[in-house]
């Protein structure tokens, strides 16, 4: 069998957008819709494949060093968390404080068993069971729940309806979710009203015209099925699979690059893959550009089907690359957002969690003083309570 001819640098270039495949127009001739229609998802294709490829591109640039950035500082702030734990409940026994600076002081060193694993240090255990297991885990319940409450009056005023079973909502945080939950509810029903609607509408239109035609003296003309998306996917891969064959091939280099390319073909024809197969053929089979125009409509519009699925299946997976950069990366992951930008995003989150972990140090390092610790009581105490505010706030 003849060796494929190798394919020069520019042509495998060129190859690589999917613009060399577009259907160019004859003369001053015009585009038909079907050729229109393949054009345009072989643009989308190419964009939505460049916005994935762009943002694996970023996210293997950063996403490591600010993992790991995130972790330091995290196991920096756990470590001095836990000093001022022990600093803390040393200072309640041994400081005279006032009734307000000891609540203060014991509603922070909850906070500070919450926010360390206390399953793990038998130190942070013993610390959780007076605290956490005292008259004042009952009073932080308390406050929490008027605060709860506070929020259900405002979340109902946006929502136009009282929350459902709001008694089981003992947080601001839970009676929050609460509210979105609702809002969500509410917003899928009225989608699904909203189809519905134009479902029927559609059914009626549908059933007039069908009464026209009839009233006409004629069936409504039904068009022909067009070309079987799936075997217009199969006779380009039996092309390739002929002209790709390895063991037909004596010549070792060209067998390997032939068993080579016939591995992007069948992984590219298991995944429908058009735009590949089309890619592969080009180069193969020597088939230019410029033939596309001869594809009657019906195959183009059965290569439109498939073309259609690769749009959607790419909207997929980029939907899921930026969910799961944004959940790994902690900030939002678009592809329409600047990568500087993000980047910039990134930063900051590094450098407010050091931050974080440096304030820890320089708190613990002040009330070290009596007069600074209860200084530092009446500031947390005025936090806390603008903390409460704002959590009422929609």
């Amino acid at each position: 069998m003849t060796a494929l001819p190798e394919t020069p640098p520019e042509t495998a270039t060129a190859l690589s957008s999917l613009s060399a495949l577009a259907v160019q127009p004859f003369a001053q001739a015009k585009l038909t819709p079907a050729q229109q229609r393949f054009n345009d998802l072989l643009a989308q294709i190419e964009r939505l494949s460049g916005h994935i490829q762009r943002l694996g591109a970023w996210s293997d640039q950063h996403r490591y060093a600010h993992i790991q950035a995130l972790r330091d500082s995290l196991l920096q702030a756990q470590a001095q968390r836990k000093n001022m734990l022990i600093f803390l409940h040393d200072r309640l026994q041994t400081v005279d404080l006032t009734v307000q600076q000891q609540r203060t002081a014991r509603a922070k060193l909850r906070s500070l068993i919450g926010q360390l694993d206390a399953t793990t240090d038998p130190a942070i255990q013993a610390l959780a069971e007076i605290y956490v297991s005292d008259e004042d885990t009952q009073e932080a319940a308390e406050e929490q729940a008027q605060a709860a409450q506070r929020l259900r009056e405002r979340i109902e005023a946006a929502l136009g309806q009282p929350i459902e079973k709001p008694s089981q909502y003992q947080t601001p945080e839970e009676m929050m979710a609460a509210g979105m939950r609702q809002w969500q509810r509410q917003q899928q029903a009225d989608d699904e009203r909203k189809a519905a609607k134009r479902a029927a509408r559609k059914a009626v239109k549908q059933s007039q015209k069908q009464n026209a035609a009839e009233e006409n003296g004629h069936e409504a003309k039904v068009s022909p099925p067009p070309v079987d998306a799936s075997s217009t996917l199969r006779t380009l891969f039996r092309q390739l699979a002929s002209a790709l064959h390895p063991d037909r091939e004596r010549d070792e280099p060209e067998r390997l690059r032939k068993t080579a390319l016939m591995s992007e073909v069948n992984a590219a024809y298991q995944k429908n893959d058009l735009t590949t197969l089309l890619r592969l053929q080009m180069q193969v089979m020597q088939v230019s550009p410029s033939n596309a125009p001869r594809l009657a409509d019906d195959r183009l519009i059965a290569m439109n089907l498939l073309l259609k699925d690769q749009v959607s299946a790419l909207e997929d997976d980029l939907d899921q690359l930026q969910s799961r950069l944004s959940r790994e990366l902690c900030i939002r992951v678009s592809a329409d957002a600047d990568e500087a930008a993000m980047t910039q995003s990134l930063q900051r989150m590094q450098a407010d969690q050091r931050h974080s972990a440096d304030q820890l140090v320089v708190d613990l390092r002040r009330i070290q003083n009596e007069a600074e610790l209860k200084r530092w009581l009446k500031e947390q105490w005025q936090l806390a309570k603008e903390q409460v505010s704002q959590s009422t706030e929609l």
